[in-house]
């Protein structure tokens, strides 16, 4: 669904979300000299809150409506079970973000209130609503279902797959599955470099423990969340704070062979830089795996332009099989295409409904490449 957000976003900087769809979730540049994917750059504020153009009800309520609608097309009971706990979803009321353009930081309320009145005059107040607090300027969190749907399939497709495994989002750009990842027992940690988002989700019950949801039983147990912000893996004191240990790690259209290694020459804003070579990059992931741990990257692009490259388009894998192995990481797909099975995700998240409507079948494709760490 194409937000009033959405097109006031595009119209301010039209390389953020080129395509007009949150179907390719993380169409930011990178920041320049970033090692993370940013949702902005920098210079560039976040747009102010928005009122949802609805029907009526809040914005949990659409997402359960959504949630009944992508279930169709799910086919691991873990996964249902992550879409069904849309209804534990907390309603969120307004959010006050402070944000120093100029030194491109962002505090929560408490952390600018703490602050002295000199230091104070060079901040702005930015106020988000409930749309954003899950929507961000990406879309529905739900459009992870698919790729935690193959996660899932590869590991058994059995009911409780999730709960007691930790689970870091490289890039994770919105609260929303991360919040649902939790509710059935994961730790999650998300790495993002715009500092946003951490002061947005910064008041109690966002992050730390996340009661487990759901009335079957055996009941999920808790879960958590921890949000870094920081350049991973280059920065060390980010790469401590994320840590180490993962089951899984999970990236949705950042890691594009269009933003690390471009076929043309585009904006140095537009790049992904890891901070780190491709070996060096793959390594860490490996490092950070447990055995029979995986590695997600999954990308949803438009259609490429003929009158110009646009690099989000390129949704390949930016690594070489050589490099994978490399590493020590297996290759248990590799580019594989996965665009019928996303534009049946956008009918039923209604990509192709609203002012507009995407085109899914010239318009939406899909890849990705799943990896693993064997076991010694």
């Amino acid at each position: 669904m194409i937000t009033p957000f959405l097109r006031r976003l595009a119209s301010l900087s039209p390389c953020l979300l080129p395509a007009m769809s949150p179907a390719w979730a993380h169409e930011p540049p990178a920041a320049p000299g970033a090692t993370t994917p940013a949702p902005a750059p920098t210079s560039q504020p976040l747009p102010p809150a928005f009122v949802r153009e609805m029907d009526g009800g809040t914005v949990v309520e659409q997402l359960r409506a959504e949630a009944a609608q992508v279930m169709r097309r799910v086919q691991c009971d873990t996964t249902r079970r992550l879409l069904i706990n849309t209804s534990w979803l907390p309603v969120i009321e307004k959010r006050r973000v402070h944000r120093d353009k100029a030194a491109g930081v962002a505090l929560s309320p408490a952390r600018f209130d703490a602050l002295p009145p000199e230091r104070k005059a060079s901040f702005e107040t930015v106020e988000y609503n409930e749309e954003f607090y899950y929507f961000t300027a990406y879309g529905s969190p739900l459009a992870y279902a698919r790729p935690l749907d193959l996660v899932a399939k590869q590991l058994g497709c059995t009911d409780m797959l999730f709960a007691g495994k930790r689970i870091l989002d490289f890039g994770y750009g919105g609260i929303g599955q991360l919040r649902l990842l939790a509710s059935v027992g994961a730790h999650v940690t998300g790495v993002e470099i715009n500092p946003v988002f951490e002061a947005l989700y910064s008041e109690p019950g966002d992050t730390g423990e996340v009661p487990g949801a759901g009335i079957s039983d055996p009941k999920p147990p808790a879960g958590s969340i921890s949000l870094v912000t920081g350049s991973w893996p280059s920065d060390p004191a980010v790469a401590e704070r994320v840590g180490r240990g993962f089951d899984l790690i999970i990236s949705k259209n950042v890691l594009k062979k269009g933003y690390v290694h471009p076929a043309k020459e585009i904006p140095d804003r537009q790049r992904v830089k890891l901070g780190v070579d491709d070996a060096g990059f793959l390594r860490t992931v490996a490092e950070s795996l447990n055995e029979g741990g995986l590695f997600m990257i999954y990308n949803i692009c438009p259609k490429q332009r003929e009158d110009q490259y646009i690099p989000w388009a390129d949704g390949l894998c930016p690594f070489s099989r050589e490099d994978i192995a490399a590493a020590g990481l297996e290759a248990l797909a590799y580019d594989v295409d996965d665009s019928v099975e996303v534009r049946l995700l956008g009918k039923a998240l209604s990509w192709d409904q609203g002012e507009s409507p995407m085109d899914l079948e010239n318009d939406c494709f899909a890849w990705y490449t799943l990896l693993r760490k064997p076991a010694k």
